[in-house]
């Protein structure tokens, strides 16, 4: 699981120099380069900055990816300055006048637009800026009734169908048995402790897996929409949503975008649409499709003339098995055969977590080990205020520990446990500052180092890290692998 080079470090730093997270920057360009190798050509790949906006990540992903995509102007600033040139897509309900103004004069060239209102101000800001011409995505909140996202179901069910009026209608069922219940790549079934995380072992060397699906879904609980979106981490769409255009809104948009220049300034591109997150391959090619085949429809039956398609991101991340990643190939070759059925379409797409998350660890040692109610507790250095992964998707955060060398040389019996399972707290003072929760482990003792992988995304930029005014973490980009 852990790099060698991350291993290296994690051992050589002292305990002052903890905790700290780790990037290793060649394992990451070594994915983003596989990703990109396994998707068609003329898809364009945009990284959804918000899941790591580390100017070092950044970077690293500049030859592999086509742009970025922004949530606020913040972050349109921020990767504007660490990629200067890449192009911007910006996403994200409620931005603010000043937001827009400032994109625009950053040069941002693409606008994901999420309400009537927002699209009136963007108009507004570009003709008082005396800008021509401004490229515009129209976010669209598409239906989904029902509970499966296997392609074959999609297409059974009429995902890919649409109204009788023309207003398109995304399925009958979305979200796939095996999805609702596990999650991407796990097995259907799976038992629970008694504290409602999935049961799982080590794996050689140490490694840990176990705990919730992506976003907490326990296996057979309930989906953030119920059966909406299945067994989706997060839903973002398909039913009542704070985020995009419901298509009746759509239609009342197309009336300003079609307006003749010079007094329209916005020149609709196309559509986009994110709808969920933690779906696997053949659930987003069907999504994707699903999407494409209602924004054709859309741009015939108003003669619009749509070029882009953007199909979001939110491939599927299983914290519980990090050995099973999403699978890239299959998901290329299903975009590949979608671009063939719609030549001269520009498809899109924007992941984040998918990208970043294995790139990161967040190391730190172990302070204390004590029993309770005969279970083990071990309190690491830091904790969710660092890491808040674990407490926002209630997952066990999988680790490595990284056994020290170091000589005990207190008067008292060195604290440890053995073959038993224990619970991983951090230092705040709640009950909810929980990393994992009894996973067994071979050995843990005091002084022990612990590396939680799976932290180069939506990691410490979501965390609450002055909680308590405990010291931040170090950070460490790691270029190259030693040999």
């Amino acid at each position: 699981m852990i790099t060698s080079a991350v291993r290296t470090l994690a051992t050589e730093l002292t305990g002052e120099g903890l905790p700290a997270y780790v990037y290793d920057l060649a394992a990451l360009r070594a994915h983003a380069r596989a990703v990109r190798d396994a998707l068609p050509p003329g898809l364009e790949l945009y990284y959804a900055a918000k899941a790591n906006p580390a100017p070092a990540v950044l970077q690293a992903l500049a030859p592999h990816v086509t742009g970025y995509e922004v949530a606020s102007g913040g972050e349109a600033e921020h990767v504007r300055a660490a990629v200067p040139g890449a192009p911007l897509a910006f996403g994200g309900p409620g931005k603010t006048e000043g937001e827009l103004r400032r994109a625009l004069a950053l040069g941002v060239e693409r606008f994901h637009v999420e309400s009537e209102q927002e699209l009136r101000q963007l108009a507004g800001a570009a003709q008082d800026a005396g800008i021509d011409t401004v490229d515009v995505l129209l976010r669209v909140n598409l239906p989904l009734n029902g509970e499966r996202t296997d392609a074959e179901g999609l297409r059974s069910e009429g995902l890919l169908g649409e109204r009788a009026d023309g207003s398109g209608l995304l399925g009958e069922r979305v979200g796939g048995e095996g999805l609702r219940s596990t999650a991407p790549g796990a097995p259907a079934s799976g038992g629970t402790t008694p504290g409602g995380a999935v049961s799982g072992g080590t794996t050689p060397g140490g490694a840990v897996s176990g705990g919730t699906t992506p976003g907490g879904a326990v296996s057979g609980g309930a989906a953030p929409h119920g059966a909406l979106l299945g067994g989706a981490a997060l839903a973002m769409g398909g039913g009542p949503s704070p985020f995009g255009l419901d298509p009746e809104a759509v239609e009342r948009c197309l009336a300003q975008l079609t307006q003749p220049a010079p007094g329209n300034p916005l020149r609709l591109r196309g559509i986009h649409a994110h709808l969920a997150s933690g779906l696997d391959a053949p659930a987003q090619v069907a999504v994707a499709a699903a999407i494409v085949d209602w924004a054709r429809k859309l741009s015939e039956r108003h003669g619009l003339g749509i070029t882009e398609v953007n199909v979001g991101g939110g491939m599927g991340v299983d914290y519980a098995r990090p050995d099973r990643r999403f699978d890239w190939a299959a998901y290329g070759r299903g975009i590949a055969d979608l671009a063939l059925r719609h030549p001269g379409l520009t498809l899109r797409i924007e992941p984040g977590r998918a990208l970043t998350v294995y790139c990161g660890w967040y190391v730190t040692e172990v302070l204390d080990i004590k029993h309770s109610g005969g279970e083990a507790f071990a309190v690491v250095r830091g904790g969710t205020h660092h890491l808040r992964t674990p407490a926002t998707k209630r997952h066990d955060q999988p680790f490595q520990v990284l056994p020290t060398d170091a000589v005990w040389t207190r008067p008292w019996t060195r604290p440890a446990v053995r073959d038993e399972p224990v619970t991983l707290v951090g230092q705040l003072c709640t009950p909810k500052d929980v990393l994992a929760s009894r996973v067994p482990v071979a050995e843990l003792r005091v002084g022990d180092r612990v590396a939680f992988a799976m932290a180069g995304a939506y990691a410490w930029n979501i965390s609450h890290h002055d909680f308590l005014m405990h010291p931040k973490p170090g950070f460490h980009y790691l270029e190259a692998s030693p040999t």
